[in-house]
């Protein structure tokens, strides 16, 4: 088969701004509530777009660890690419895609990064052999071999023994991305979808429903 004949038909159920929460974030956890209870591996999963000040685009998956009015929260190593592109352009835009459900969620607005005291709250709930590859890493940095990776976790793991606690490195942490723009997206039938989204205007949203 082509990939041109790879079609799904969307037919589950339907979105209407008298369906939604006036609040985004109230939406979006009733969303992600029901993501969690359909049986998807990693729910939290989204991708994160950056890019640099000339406009040249980046996107990757990252975990979301965190979901409140003051933004959506993710962690990574402040050197890697990403890291770089969101300290020259902090603006930024994640997409979570939940195929059972038929349904993605759209995020745009500007990132900053979190507390020390938010990162290391995160940082010691990791398992241990995580908290050491945040040492061995450079992240988005070349590599010569796999070794040489493997060389460095084995360095960090005599520095830290299991058992002993291991610093939060000063080149890792999180990030929020404080949201100007929701959509919530649901699969309809002949990709006639519906998409309700949420703007923001000074301390308001605004409701308002996109073509497909």
């Amino acid at each position: 088969m082509s990939l041109a004949d790879l079609r799904q038909e969307y037919a589950r159920e339907l979105l209407t701004e008298s369906d939604v929460d006036a609040d985004p974030f109230r939406q979006f956890t009733k969303w992600f509530e029901q993501a969690q209870n359909a049986g998807l591996v990693e729910p939290n999963a989204m991708a994160l777009a950056t890019a640099t000040p000339e406009g040249r685009p980046s996107v990757r998956m990252v975990l979301l660890k965190g979901a409140e009015p003051s933004g959506f929260v993710f962690f990574t190593d402040y050197r890697s690419r990403k890291g770089q592109e969101l300290t020259a352009n902090p603006n930024a835009a994640l997409c979570m895609w939940w195929d059972v459900l038929q349904r993605q969620v759209r995020i745009e607005g500007t990132v900053s990064r979190i507390s020390v005291a938010e990162s290391l709250k995160y940082f010691r709930s990791r398992p241990y052999e995580s908290q050491v590859g945040a040492w061995a890493s450079f992240q988005s940095s070349v590599l010569i071999a796999r070794d040489v990776l493997e060389r460095e976790v084995a360095a960090f793991l005599k520095k830290y023994p299991e058992g002993t606690e291991v610093p939060l490195p000063h080149h890792w942490g999180g990030y929020r991305l404080a949201p100007t723009s929701i959509e919530f997206w649901q699969g309809r039938q002949s990709r006639l979808h519906d998409r309700i989204h949420y703007s923001r205007t000074d301390s308001a949203w605004t409701i308002g429903r996109l073509s497909p």
